[in-house]
């Protein structure tokens, strides 16, 4: 190959790798939320200019809709996976104590997408925020129908009421995000998810 074969290989623009920038979208959006990632933040870490982001992704809010899949296969694949435990005591167990693991890695940004996402957003951004309520109520009523199963199981003790105890795991869940994102450590969150399961209102096997 001589020199001017070498310039022109140079001079040719890298492929863009869609699944690559997809990555990059998720990680932005997870870090700094919905409205705190600009177009320009996006296009910067992706090595693309505006135009081309658009015809890839359509916008921005199509681009987060696309990273929140991303995220909820991915990243967070393991909550709905807690779901299918085979006892409450055991879904609780690990969703719990999986989380305080998985938002205070080093590697990834603390918090959660699903649930800090959207902690303040305008108007322009509503659909957003409700995407981000409806994928929490989705949760929260997977969770409820967990319970319920275990209650009628009996799993769970005489008297309890499977949808608060559900949504009571659900609100613990949540809150461990918001304050992993604050900078709470591992322990403390382990702490946390521990003492709902010693104060577990049933069978633990």
């Amino acid at each position: 190959m001589d020199i001017t074969d070498q310039k022109k290989r140079r001079g040719r623009p890298s492929k863009f790798d869609a699944d690559a920038s997809l990555q990059i979208a998720m990680q932005l959006f997870w870090a700094h939320g919905y409205e705190g990632t600009s177009i320009a933040d996006l296009t910067e870490a992706m090595g693309i200019n505006k135009p081309s982001l658009y015809a890839a992704f359509g916008s921005k809010e199509t681009l987060f809709e696309m990273a929140l899949q991303q995220y909820i296969s991915g990243p967070i694949a393991f909550v709905s996976a807690a779901l299918e435990e085979p006892t409450a005591y055991r879904v609780v167990e690990k969703l719990l104590l999986d989380s305080a693991h998985f938002l205070t890695e080093s590697a990834t940004p603390h918090g959660c997408m699903v649930n800090t996402g959207s902690l303040s957003c305008g108007p322009q951004a509503e659909p957003i925020k409700d995407l981000l309520v409806a994928r929490r109520q989705w949760f929260e009523s997977a969770l409820i129908a967990r319970m319920q199963r275990a209650r009628e199981a009996g799993e769970l003790a005489e008297g309890t009421d499977a949808a608060t105890l559900a949504r009571y795991v659900a609100a613990i869940h949540r809150g461990m995000s918001v304050q992993a994102a604050s900078g709470a450590s591992r322990e403390d969150l382990l702490a946390l998810g521990q003492m709902v399961l010693n104060l577990w209102p049933g069978n633990k096997d």
